[in-house]
Formats: C-alpha cells, sequence, structure tokens
C-alpha cells in the first residue's frame, strides 16, 4: 500500500487513501491524510468503503448506487478497517455490505450495488443556465478578498489545500446572514490527474459528493455549517452512478434542501459535465441542531 507524504500534492495524497491495504479476504484498511481536522471527512470513509467494495466484485462491473450511514465520527489519527459482505452476485448485478470500523466500534456502514455495463432507455435532467467557472472567483481569489475578515473556522476551511476545488455561483451565504433559498450551484474540479479507471473515478466522485452538501440545508435560515451555535453532521447519504466521468475538467454540482424537521437537513444534488451530461445524483440528510446555549 502506498503511503500519503506530506509534501504530496492533495490529489496524490487522495488517491494514496483510495489504495487500501489488503489484509486478508473481504478485510481492507486505511488511512487519514493529517490535515489538523479532529475528524474524518466523510467523503473520504464513503470513497475509501467503496474502494473496498469494489476489490471485491469482478472488473467488468461497476458501482450504480450506494446507500450509508455514518454512525461515529472517524478518528484521522488511527487507520480504518473496512470489512465487506459479499451479499449476492447474480448475473448483471452484485450487491455488497462494508462497515468501517475503529476503536473497536462500527463509525460507518454503506451498501453498494454493481452493474456490468448495460444499454436501454436513455433520458437526464437539463444542466441549469450558469456562469462558467472561468467567469468566477478562484479560490486564490476568495481568498484574497473575504479571508482577512472571516471567522477563524471558515479561514482554516479555505486556507487548506484540498484534492477539490469549488467556485460557487453564488457568495452571498458566505458574507451574510441574509436568508436564502435552499439552493446553490458550484462548480467543483480535481486539483490535478486522476487515474484512467472507472474505480477510482467513482471514488473520487464519491469523495467530492460529500461537499457543501449539508450546508445548503442552512441556507434559509441565514446561517452555515461554521457558525459555532449549529451542530452539523452528515448522517446518511445516498449516491446513484448515471455515466461514467473521467474527472478531467470542471462539474456542476447543482443543490437543494427541500425540507428541514427534527434538527435535520435533507439535501439533493446532481452532477453535470461542463457540456451538460448528467454523471451523478446524490441525496443527504444531516444533523443541523442549534445549540441551546449557543
Amino acid at each position: 500500500m502506498s503511503r500519503p507524504l506530506e509534501n504530496t500534492a492533495p490529489l496524490e495524497k487522495l488517491i494514496s487513501t483510495l489504495d487500501l491495504e489488503k489484509l486478508e479476504e473481504n478485510l481492507f484498511r486505511g488511512t487519514s491524510p493529517q490535515v489538523g481536522w479532529q475528524r474524518v471527512f466523510g467523503g473520504q470513509v464513503i470513497a475509501q468503503a467503496l474502494m473496498a467494495a469494489q476489490r471485491t466484485v469482478s472488473d467488468e462491473r461497476f458501482v450504480h448506487s450506494l446507500h450509508a450511514y455514518f454512525m461515529r465520527p472517524g478518528d484521522p489519527k488511527v487507520p480504518i478497517i473496512y470489512q465487506v459482505d459479499r451479499i449476492r452476485d447474480g448475473s448483471s448485478f452484485a450487491t455488497r455490505r462494508i462497515v468501517a470500523i475503529q476503536h473497536g466500534h462500527a463509525i460507518f456502514s454503506m451498501s453498494a450495488s454493481f452493474q456490468i455495463d448495460e444499454g436501454g432507455f436513455d433520458h437526464q435532467a437539463q444542466i441549469p443556465d450558469v456562469p462558467q467557472p472561468e467567469q468566477l472567483m478562484s479560490e486564490d481569489q476568495m481568498r484574497d478578498a473575504f479571508l482577512a475578515k472571516a471567522p477563524p473556522a471558515i479561514r482554516k476551511y479555505w486556507e487548506n489545500k484540498r484534492p477539490i476545488e469549488i467556485r460557487p455561483v453564488s457568495l452571498t451565504h458566505y458574507i451574510s446572514r441574509e436568508k436564502l433559498e435552499p439552493h446553490q450551484d458550484i462548480w467543483v474540479r480535481a486539483v490535478g490527474h486522476v487515474p484512467d479507471d472507472r474505480h477510482y473515478q467513482a471514488a473520487v466522485l464519491a469523495y467530492l459528493s460529500d461537499m457543501t452538501l449539508l450546508d445548503t440545508s442552512l441556507y434559509a435560515h441565514g446561517t452555515t455549517i461554521f457558525d459555532p451555535s449549529v451542530q452539523a453532521a452528515s448522517l446518511d447519504h445516498a449516491m446513484w452512478f448515471h455515466r461514467p466521468c473521467k474527472l478531467d475538467d470542471w462539474l456542476l454540482y447543482t443543490q437543494d434542501s427541500p425540507s428541514a424537521s427534527g434538527a435535520r437537513g435533507l439535501t439533493r444534488g446532481n452532477l453535470f459535465t461542463r457540456d451538460g451530461v448528467l454523471v451523478a445524483s446524490m441525496a443527504q440528510e444531516g444533523l443541523i441542531r442549534k445549540l441551546a446555549d449557543a
């Protein structure tokens, strides 16, 4: 297993964390990059669990859906053990169940389904008409424009070099307490080369699918996940992979939140290529609890 190095570029670190160590049949070990966070990013756990499952299916089967639950925060200082249960191998589909374990407890579970490539009916939603990424601020420009006056949590998030660059179409929620429509469009891209391997491409898509989703459910309330008076955490995550994507250009991540209630927010998302191909769809419910003493 190749280990990430501290001076390695962020995307190379991510690819290294996806190269899981095989301990035994159906048993794998993954590590986390040391970037100073107190818990493991949920997208990393989804991506590593998917890689573990993909190691147990035949090469001609590719993931078409996954459904996951976050149960405990991951500890970035210790490895994560991924145990794969081979539920079923049919003529067209295969099903796997994956449990991620740390400190003797399950921190995450996921079911994933795989299918051989088939033809058939084909339609999709249309990509919305939004500005192209080249018309928007880069992350460096956003840092220069806003970070000096930003709260420490936001400053830390943006100063950290990440494997995925994001360019929001609107920055209003970063600089205002205005209550907005619970919708956002964000351009995302891998900062570097993703291997020409559909298993790695699917895992990187799964990784980035967990970015910014939960925040969308807070727009209607004039706050963000960086607000110290809000306790926020992903509870579950579902993803459907519609069409292969090489991740060699920007993707548009459209997100909306149809409901928030019971201290939980629901957000949906679609990922489109720049030329309008719908690559994947997501849904996530997260804890968005207003702290009583805040």
